[in-house]
């Protein structure tokens, strides 16, 4: 199974009609599908964010010069990592500790039937 991971997720990413399941992942099924092979579709407008993520997770997050378009296919599916209370970068280039330490991270998984 294909598994694209990002940060955001769009209409314009399944391929016409299609039936979607989305499920909660834990953060070990998120690194287990991470270690697996990822395709990262990760902007690197986004690498503060990624920084945090390895700071806080330990997991690494490769940002493709130019992130893919996608339309995912049957039994192809998309990991979304939410963050909450993570702030937007205005003026910076950087996210603080203390910013990182209170963030709120989870997953869900897309998968197309």
């Amino acid at each position: 199974m294909k598994v694209y991971f990002g940060f955001a997720i769009s209409d314009s990413m399944f391929n016409g009609d299609c039936i979607i399941h989305r499920r909660a992942v834990s953060l070990d099924e998120a690194r287990g599908l991470i270690a697996k092979g990822i395709v990262s579709c990760i902007n690197p407008s986004h690498r503060a964010t990624v920084e945090a993520v390895r700071h806080r997770l330990g997991i690494e997050l490769p940002i493709p010069e130019t992130p893919p378009k996608i339309a995912l296919e049957s039994g192809e599916a998309f990991l979304l990592m939410n963050m909450r209370s993570l702030p937007r970068l205005v003026g910076r280039h950087e996210y603080m500790p203390e910013e990182i330490s209170v963030t709120e991270f989870s997953f869900a998984l897309y998968t197309v039937e």
